[in-house]
């Protein structure tokens, strides 16, 4: 358990990449070595960064509704585990944020994945936990891998953000709220019973 503290210390502390950060560092996750699911995002948006809080913005709202759990139980480290590919805010692109910084992942998601051996789902969400994790196994694109959800059971589901800006790409592929979001909250509630 020390190395576990001692991870998680270490992790929020990270400075690793502050020189490019506009807001400054500010580690955003939420592991436990009791974690059934990980939730693997792209990375914290200000609203996220302000609070501290993962998925406290509207994207949390939707996946959540996605999950059809509450706060509570979201929030509760025993049943998810929340790491994204990069820990901060990564600052403002021209087409919105930035993508992940590329040094987290490989400094510090293994690690972490090997204190939380209970995990039994990895919810990869969006494309750059996609490409870092099913990386040639994965379709030439999002929606093809999303679509084919099942090659990559049981532990991966990767999942197309939740984002309200992705609310178009959802209207488009209605399949998902018909077909994969019954399949996710089926998968997490067996877990989390």
């Amino acid at each position: 358990m020390d190395s576990f503290h001692t991870l998680v210390t270490n992790a929020r502390g990270c400075t690793l990449c502050q020189k490019f950060l506009p807001l400054g560092p500010r580690p955003v996750f939420s592991i436990n070595p009791k974690s059934k699911i990980l939730i693997i995002g792209q990375a914290p948006g200000t609203k996220v960064h302000a609070t501290g809080i993962p998925w406290n913005d509207a994207s949390g709202n939707e996946l959540r509704r996605w999950l059809d759990v509450d706060r509570d139980q979201f929030y509760d480290p025993s049943i998810f585990g929340i790491m994204p590919m990069g820990f901060c805010y990564p600052g403002r692109g021209k087409g919105g944020d930035l993508p992940p910084r590329p040094e987290c992942a490989p400094t510090w998601h293994q690690e972490m994945m090997d204190h939380m051996p209970e995990v039994k789902l990895t919810l990869l969400i969006g494309q750059y936990a996609l490409k870092y994790y099913l990386g040639i196994t994965r379709r030439k694109t999002l929606t093809e891998t999303v679509r084919n959800y099942e090659d990559y059971l049981p532990k991966f589901l990767p999942l197309v953000h939740p984002s309200p800006r992705n609310l178009m790409w959802r209207r488009r592929n209605s399949w998902f709220e018909e077909e994969i979001v019954p399949v996710l909250r089926e998968r997490v509630h067996e877990l989390i019973r």
